[in-house]
């Protein structure tokens, strides 16, 4: 009787097993992006610190160990990420001033109306100022500082101002002092919004008793804005009162 075939033998399997140089690079690959994102949390907390103690007391009152204090970090480890506290506060400076601005022109690219323009980032800046107080209180405290023109809103608002004079949309002989009564007044309203913006506050309740109104501050500054730099009051109300273009700017951080 013939034997029965031999099965064939399979191939031992061969378990491959990532080499010890295969892990240490991976390991490498993991480490790098942690640090990375380690360092900017640690920024981050440092900025936000700085931001909370430089709204209440601008920057000649805060101290360096005050600021890495308030965010948990050692002192010596400030000056991995700022040279100074100057440049912590312009760090600052640009996340609260700089990077909304961005935001704002972004938003109104395509509004080709220097009035409607104007009216939308004075609303959408008060808007900010009423959901973030202390946003608005450092904009108040910092926005008569020599930065107000050259960084952020202002120096947008001065632009738009010229822009609109330029092309005979606003009238304004003395454009300088027509930016000082402009910024005024907004800088005004974000006190106002801190004051009595809510209804129910007894400021607001104040303001009431002497028969005006807290309501719509962010319609009624932009309005108020535009009759100043020549927009007839009809206009100017009607302008206000538009719908907002329907992305809202970003936060700048802080």
């Amino acid at each position: 009787m013939p034997s029965a075939p031999k099965t064939p033998l399979k191939p031992a399997k061969t378990v491959s097993r990532p080499s010890r140089v295969n892990k240490a690079a991976d390991a490498g690959e993991d480490r790098e992006p942690r640090q990375a994102r380690r360092k900017r949390e640690t920024r981050d907390r440092l900025v936000d610190a700085a931001f909370r103690l430089m709204a209440e007391r601008g920057m000649a009152g805060v101290a360096i160990n005050e600021i890495t204090e308030a965010a948990d970090v050692g002192f010596g480890s400030f000056y991995n990420h700022f040279e100074s506290k100057e440049a912590i506060y312009d760090a600052l400076i640009d996340r609260v001033f700089n990077d909304f601005g961005d935001a704002l022109d972004r938003l109104v690219k395509d509004v080709a109306d220097p009035a409607e323009m104007i009216a939308y980032c004075i609303r959408h800046a008060l808007l900010r100022a009423r959901r973030e107080p202390l946003w608005g209180q450092f904009l108040l405290r910092e926005s008569y500082s020599s930065l107000a023109m050259t960084k952020g809103l202002g120096q947008r608002l001065l632009r738009d101002i010229g822009r609109g004079v330029a092309a005979k949309r606003f009238h304004a002989p003395d454009v300088f002092m027509s930016f000082i009564a402009a910024g005024g007044i907004v800088l005004a309203a974000v006190a106002a919004e801190q004051m009595a913006g809510s209804e129910t506050s007894p400021q607001a309740a104040l303001i009431k008793g002497m028969g005006m109104t807290v309501g719509n501050i962010p319609e009624r500054t932009a309005a108020l804005v535009l009759t100043t730099l020549g927009v007839s009051a009809k206009e100017a109300a009607a302008i206000a009162r538009k719908p907002l273009p329907v992305t809202e700017p970003p936060q700048a951080g802080a």
